[in-house]
């Protein structure tokens, strides 16, 4: 028998350093992509509903609203169902929908921000110069007023000042009064009835008969007080801005210390108001 051999080594096995000054390979792995959450994609997939539901001016079927956006139907219609319950979106008869009157609201409310507060500017810097203490713009927001801009008095004295977008109950406040003035009988009493009149201080008015007799020395007036009602050693004078379809869109009012309060303040008020409300386009009768 022959001698075995030994298989020729392969020499491409053999280990081979990098020459000199060769830098090392080096593999690049690129980061994972994370999917976006699911509030995320579930906001974004009700945006494209609405948007579906705006470019049409008649109620929209789901199946169309489904194909239009991608959405499988059964996705659609939670969707729909909860901007339904939301009052953003109208069910007009089963299967179809419309944008809802909420947007409608918030719109407008939008719209009432930002052409008071840059009407109103000026005229709150010059209200403050006049009387050294605190200007307050406010619109309504539901059953609450909210504080839109604020020309702060480095005097002033109070140990609680609402910072902008503060809120506070319509009937503690004296824009508050204003709004619930302007609505009928049956409105106001339907406020007493939601939020039950709470009280913030024993000067708070809690009681809807006695409100309904405030609202109407109000709306003779011309315009509403807080006194000391929504906080202790704090009261308030205010006056409506309306715009040019004559609706009442803001109030301007002047916070002070109870003991600094002067109803000398008054016709500077409600002067500053009008020009507020000259300013949006409102004519006054009779001017």
């Amino acid at each position: 028998m022959g001698s075995m051999r030994e298989p020729p080594s392969n020499p491409t096995k053999k280990s081979q350093a990098p020459a000199a000054g060769d830098a090392p390979t080096r593999r690049l792995i690129a980061p994972p992509v994370k999917p976006p959450s699911l509030a995320i994609q579930v906001i974004e997939r009700m945006m494209t509903l609405l948007d579906a539901l705006a470019k049409k001016s008649e109620p929209v079927t789901l199946k169309e609203l489904s194909t239009t956006s991608g959405l499988h139907p059964s996705t659609a219609h939670r969707i729909l169902n909860d901007l339904v319950l939301a009052r953003v979106v109208d069910r007009t008869e089963p299967g179809s929908y419309q944008l809802g009157m909420r947007l409608l609201e918030l719109g407008n409310l939008v719209k009432a921000r930002l052409n008071v507060r840059d009407a109103a500017a000026g005229p709150m810097r010059e209200l403050h110069r006049l009387t050294g203490e605190t200007i307050n713009l406010s619109v309504r927001q539901d059953d609450e007023i909210v504080y839109v801009e604020r020309t702060v008095s480095e005097r002033s004295g109070m140990q609680v000042v609402r910072a902008i977008g503060g809120r506070a109950p319509l009937h503690l406040t004296s824009t508050g009064k204003l709004f619930l003035a302007n609505d009928d009988t049956r409105a106001v009493r339907s406020y007493g009835m939601r939020t039950g009149l709470a009280g913030h201080t024993p000067n708070s008015i809690t009681d809807l008969g006695k409100l309904e007799k405030e609202l109407h020395e109000v709306k003779t007036r011309g315009f509403a007080r807080d006194n000391e009602e929504l906080e202790l050693g704090v009261r308030c004078i205010a006056a409506g801005i309306y715009d040019d379809s004559g609706e009442l869109v803001a109030g301007l009012s002047i916070s002070a210390p109870a003991d600094r309060a002067n109803d000398g303040w008054i016709q500077a008020l409600t002067e500053t108001a009008h020009a507020i409300s000259a300013a949006l386009g409102y004519e006054r009768a009779g001017v």
